[in-house]
């Protein structure tokens, strides 16, 4: 559980949540071959439960986790 002064839940206004990755496919290739190839960041509120993800490549991921944690 991660506290950021950034961080405001949209549904109820907690201001805690949890940080996972998320992995997919994308694409009939990738999913022939079972290759998860898109990847999410996904903010979770730790009171409400309500998510949001955030698609992007491991240095855009880098950048939402760093603006999350001040």
């Amino acid at each position: 559980m991660i506290n950021s002064s950034k961080y405001v839940c949209p549904k109820c206004g907690n201001k805690q949540y949890e940080l996972d990755e998320m992995r997919a496919t994308g694409g009939n290739f990738a999913k022939i071959f079972d290759v998860q190839n898109k990847k999410f960041t996904v903010v979770t509120c730790t009171q409400c439960k309500y998510s949001e993800l955030f698609k992007g490549t491991t240095s855009t991921l880098g950048n939402i986790f760093d603006f999350f944690t001040g």
